[in-house]
């Protein structure tokens, strides 16, 4: 079933294309924690990721993010950036699943107070 995924899906891991490129001119570089495979080519002048699972751009942190983009050369396994004491670690993206972000008072929000309106609707008498 997952060999039928792979030729099927484009969605699910990398294509059967990135794979075989992969495979042949691909060197590995790191694993982030999501588990999430980077690689580049030998002279360096190509990056990419292979997403573990469904491929999502926010899975990418932002030292993998600056090294696939070229803003630095080493990658952060080599050459970690220094962490400030008030950074969060990274989350991706989660709109659209159960843990995103619903403000009080909107209609998605869990069962709880409800906020009260900022004003009060005008009704002609």
């Amino acid at each position: 079933m997952n060999f039928l995924l792979k030729i099927l899906t484009w969605w699910n891991g990398a294509t059967i294309g990135t794979a075989l490129f992969t495979r042949r001119h691909g060197q590995r570089v790191g694993e982030d924690a999501v588990g999430n495979i980077y690689y580049q080519t030998a002279d360096g002048s190509r990056r990419w990721v292979i997403y573990k699972g469904e491929a999502e751009a926010s899975q990418v942190s932002p030292e993998w993010h600056g090294w696939l983009h070229h803003t630095w050369q080493q990658p952060p396994t080599e050459a970690p950036l220094p962490r400030k004491a008030w950074e969060k670690p990274h989350v991706p993206n989660m709109t659209g699943t159960a843990l995103a972000y619903r403000p009080p008072g909107s209609i998605l929000a869990p069962a709880g107070p409800r906020v009260q309106p900022d004003y009060e609707a005008w009704t002609p008498q």
